[in-house]
């Protein structure tokens, strides 16, 4: 069983940026794997995912230009970039196996995501 672990959560200011990493207890090699975050009283948002090989990339148009995925499948990581946050962006990001990373898994990540870990807490406040 994939157990993950997020990290690198925080309090930022509007327009800041904060990196998310994500740990895996087995090698990730052969997974798909993203993020989706969930705000309080809100359903869970994909917000991005990266296939196995890093062919396909996806996020969601709320994080695009701002956010950066990316994976060190030697280290068994998963990072997120996040730039220009928002107060929107505040909510607890984890990091989550998927299937296939695609706009499918994005669109409903209650039904394509499986083995989160903790979450690690996201706060964009002045």
């Amino acid at each position: 069983q994939v157990q993950l672990e997020e990290s690198g959560g925080g309090l930022v200011q509007p327009g800041g940026s904060l990196r998310l990493s994500c740990a895996a207890s087995v090698a990730l090699d052969f997974y798909d794997i993203g993020w989706f975050r969930q705000a309080p009283g809100k359903e869970r948002e994909g917000v991005s995912c990266i296939s196995h090989d890093e062919s396909r990339v996806y996020y969601a148009d709320s994080v695009k230009g701002r956010f950066t995925i990316s994976r060190d499948n030697a280290k068994n990581t998963l990072n997120l970039q996040m730039n220009s946050l928002k107060s929107e962006d505040t909510a607890v990001y984890y990091c989550a196996i998927t299937y296939r990373c695609g706009l499918e898994a994005l669109e409903a990540p209650a039904a394509h995501f499986a083995s989160w870990g903790q979450g690690t807490q996201v706060t964009v406040s002045s």
